[in-house]
């Protein structure tokens, strides 16, 4: 399989982030709030000095060893033919690599996430294309390997 692809969805999805970044910060103030659809989201500039729910704030060096450490091992294991992914997998993999990239440029040079979709029909966090990207392509993994890859499940004697 080649990767490349993937590669190259990978930095289109942290493109696509970045670029939403760059518009937020260039046309809302921080804490405005800009309408999108009525009841179901709009559009507010607010910064995350944590992870997800705000949780572990001031820890931004601490996010960027992980994600770093979580690509390093990631590449082990398929190179060394411990994880095996199928195509739509590693396509999600590619989903959540992208959106992490996205988030650990902010850390790198903003020193916070930038987030601006807030959801109206329910009470939850302000989030970003970053977040969405994780958060899809890691339910969608997770469902797959759970109910498609039985290859993943053997342990070592079987694959052989």
């Amino acid at each position: 399989m080649s990767y490349l692809p993937l590669g190259l969805f990978a930095l289109l999805v942290a493109a696509l982030d970045q670029l939403s970044k760059f518009l937020v910060l260039d046309q809302i103030p921080f804490g405005a709030v800009v309408p999108g659809i009525k009841g179901l989201f709009h559009f507010t500039y607010v910064q995350n000095f944590g992870a997800a729910f705000s949780i572990l704030q001031g820890h931004r060096w601490l996010f960027i060893a992980v994600f770093i450490l979580f690509i390093g091992l990631l590449y082990w294991g398929i190179q060394k033919k411990v994880l095996p992914f199928s195509k739509f997998e590693m396509w999600c993999l590619a989903a959540v690599i992208g959106g992490g990239l996205g988030n650990i440029l902010d850390r790198v040079f903003r020193g916070f996430v930038v987030d601006m979709i807030a959801v109206e029909f329910i009470d939850f966090p302000v989030f970003n294309v970053a977040d969405c990207f994780i958060t899809c392509g890691a339910i969608a993994l997770i469902v797959h390997l759970v109910f498609w890859n039985k290859e993943f499940w053997k342990d070592g004697k079987e694959k052989k």
